[in-house]
């Protein structure tokens, strides 16, 4: 998909879903937050319990960029770990390495992380990793290919040129950005983890 239409799709996403995606959707979000379609101003129908359920679902799936397969997988994963399933699934979600490589700031979206991984410019502890799913351990580096370090894209992110996009480094990352070099320190907590979601409503979707 050429990135006008895609992006124009992220658009349309962010104001179906009610939050924004990406640094353009949210200036675009700003200023027509209803929902996309000649309608979409005039809606004010009472959704049902389902429907904000599946809504909730919805924009978990689109603040990490996947499939309701893999979404699916994940949330059994999570319902097997003790604790709460909701806190697990997001803690769970958060170590996939697509979603590091965005919160470390060598991204400024989680499509172009996603891209950063499927073309190869990412590695863990010295090793080539093109899954975007690929979940990071405790104390693995993440860090940015010699060669691909020094094209524009990762130049930009090397001098803090995200900062503006992203929210703060969370405490389960240590980050050098100049070297684009992270490592993760520790599983996330749900509090620290920056995405917007009811995350009680996704169970209750998936366990209905």
């Amino acid at each position: 998909m050429p990135a006008p239409a895609r992006s124009r799709r992220q658009v349309r996403l962010s104001r179906s879903l009610g939050l924004p995606l990406t640094p353009k959707a949210e200036k675009y979000f700003e200023r027509r937050p209803y929902p996309p379609g000649e309608h979409g101003r005039a809606r004010r129908r009472n959704d049902s319990d389902y429907s904000v359920r599946l809504k909730e679902k919805q924009r978990l799936r689109a603040q990490y960029n996947i499939r309701e397969a893999q979404m699916l997988k994940v949330y059994k994963e999570a319902r097997r770990e003790q604790g709460l399933t909701g806190e697990n699934l997001v803690e769970l979600l958060e170590m996939r390495l697509d979603a590091l490589v965005l919160r470390a700031g060598f991204a400024r979206t989680i499509q172009q992380a996603r891209q950063f991984v499927v073309h190869r410019h990412i590695m863990v502890d010295g090793q080539r990793v093109d899954r975007p799913s690929f979940r990071v351990k405790e104390g693995q580096m993440i860090h940015v290919h010699q060669k691909s370090a020094e094209m524009e894209p990762f130049q930009i992110a090397a001098a803090g040129g995200h900062r503006d996009v992203l929210p703060a480094v969370p405490g389960y990352l240590k980050v050098d950005l100049e070297a684009l070099q992270a490592t993760l320190l520790r599983r996330p907590k749900r509090e620290e983890v920056p995405i917007t979601c009811d995350i009680q409503l996704v169970v209750e979707y998936y366990s209905r």
